[in-house]
């Protein structure tokens, strides 16, 4: 009788309390998963120490990055059919195993496999935490709670590299895989406790075939992006196979979930505008943000003459941006229930921050440029990410719900390896351009222009602002593009807001 009592009770909206316990248990998993690439980071040089094969050094990221993205779609997908909670707690589960394995990884090529199997997991932290907040908060409130989830990111992109310097040197690098473990058990108890929403299973064919050819052929375009130019020359055999693998792969899922009655990745998204929308403009505005934004440091030490510690404080206006405006933004959104101004404002700004920057970069601007525009920059893109996952959500039908979030951020996350491959072969290319200053010092990166000549040194330095002030270039031309792009989506009226007639259609 109490069972059922609760499970009545539970059937009705949520409240604050539940609200704020489901919350913070979120919190903690999208911190792991938010925390983990910079603590890695930090400990590579030791893991080189210790392990060796320093060829193959990439490769512990590389994995990782390749595990979480492809399984992102799919993660949604199953939280649809099975539910959230069942899907995030797998989840947790097989992050912190990998986290346990990579712990005792003996060499290099254990530790790979098991940041993929860490990967694995992870692919499915964010996007189920976003799917949850999505089923628990109306659209209108929903902005609100977006500041949040910002602001985890931004600590966690902070202090990431600050623990994980204190972890290797007080304890080893085993220890920044190990600490995940408690912190996820707590998570893990948390959401047990707190997500007790009932979910309506209902027996459905499973699509293995669709899976196995959207992961795969992810897998193929995203080894192609990660290693392009860098592991394997773009003309290299190893990306012709994978190039042509993800093409082929790719049709051939594109033809199968044309024919299934419940395919892994409904085609229906595709026929909603605001989903289609909303996917090229994370996608570009993830590509222009992470193709510029990455090189920040690399133009601080090479161009600027800061050391790498000064080089992060500086870079640090960025996540100050993205924070207050998605703050700010929450609160603009529970009153006038309208997304998509203040995503026009936020690309119009992130067009003129990256103008800014390639005109200060190439004119030998100083900090007074230069940081005032990152900090833009951060305002703006903190206007349009949020909502663009809240304009997805409330577009879509709950059915779909799921796997259109999961997808959403699959973009977000191509778009941003899209974006750090394509500026980084720019940048390759306009510094072997300038050959004749490389040619002096062919090792003379941030660190090692100090020991050029005078003459060598201002060479090096103009090679570095123009070719850094080419990829701001590229980001005012993908931000633009955003923007142009973003015009085409319309505005639905937010669910749970007074001024909405009704609860939002599903669209398309």
């Amino acid at each position: 009788m109490t069972a059922q009592r609760d499970e009545t009770a539970l059937a009705g909206p949520p409240d604050r309390r539940e609200i704020r316990a489901v919350f913070l248990g979120l919190m903690i998993v999208m911190g792991l998963g938010a925390i983990d690439q910079s603590i890695v980071a930090t400990a590579l040089p030791r893991i080189v120490a210790d392990l060796g094969g320093i060829a193959h050094l990439s490769w512990v990221v590389t994995a990782y990055v390749l595990a979480s993205t492809a399984t992102m779609p799919l993660y949604g997908k199953l939280s649809d059919q099975y539910g959230r909670k069942p899907m995030i707690l797998a989840a947790v589960l097989v992050f912190l195993a990998g986290s346990a394995l990579c712990g005792m990884a003996r060499n290099l090529p254990e530790l790979i496999v098991f940041r993929a199997i860490q990967g694995l997991g992870a692919g499915g932290l964010l996007p189920l935490s976003q799917i949850i907040i999505g089923d628990l908060v109306a659209p209108a409130e929903r902005g609100r709670r977006q500041g949040s989830i910002v602001a985890v990111f931004a600590v966690c992109s902070v202090v990431g590299p600050v623990i994980g310097g204190v972890i290797t040197d007080l304890l080893s690098w085993h220890w920044i895989f190990y600490v995940n473990l408690p912190i996820g058990a707590v998570g893990l108890f948390v959401i047990t406790r707190a997500l007790r929403r009932p979910h309506r299973i209902q027996a459905r064919r499973i699509d293995y075939l669709g899976s196995l050819l959207m992961t795969a052929a992810t897998t193929a375009l995203l080894l192609v992006l990660a290693l392009g130019g860098t592991e394997w020359p773009w003309d290299s055999p190893e990306i012709g196979i994978c190039a042509a693998l993800a093409a082929g792969l790719g049709c051939w899922f594109v033809v199968h979930v044309r024919r299934v009655p419940e395919p892994v990745l409904p085609l229906d998204l595709f026929a909603n505008r605001t989903f289609v929308v909303a996917s090229a403009v994370m996608a570009l505005a993830s590509m222009g943000l992470l193709g510029s934004s990455v090189f920040f440091p690399l133009f601080f030490q090479a161009v600027m003459g800061v050391s790498p510690a000064y080089s992060g404080f500086l870079t640090g206006p960025l996540m100050v941006g993205v924070v207050v405006s998605s703050i700010v933004n929450g609160r603009l959104l529970l009153r006038s229930g309208r997304y998509k101004p203040a995503q026009i404002a936020g690309l119009s700004l992130a067009v003129v921050a990256f103008a800014v920057l390639a005109w200060g970069a190439a004119t030998a601007r100083g900090f007074l440029v230069i940081e005032p525009a990152i900090t833009a920059l951060g305002l703006g893109l903190g206007l349009v990410m949020p909502n663009m996952t809240i304009a997805v959500q409330n577009a879509l039908p709950v059915p779909h719900r799921g796997v259109g979030t999961a997808t959403l951020v699959f973009f977000r996350s191509l778009g941003g390896l899209m974006g750090v491959t394509g500026s980084g072969a720019i940048l390759a290319h306009a510094l072997q351009a300038g050959g004749g200053a490389l040619s002096s010092a062919p090792d003379a990166g941030p660190g090692g222009i100090a020991t050029l000549s005078p003459q060598a040194q201002a060479a090096m330095i103009e090679l570095y602002r123009h070719a850094i002030a080419t990829t701001f270039e590229l980001g005012v031309a993908i931000v633009a593009a955003a923007l142009v792009a973003l015009l085409f989506m319309p505005e639905l009226p937010l669910g749970g807001h007074p001024a909405a007639k009704q609860q939002a259609p599903a669209e398309g």
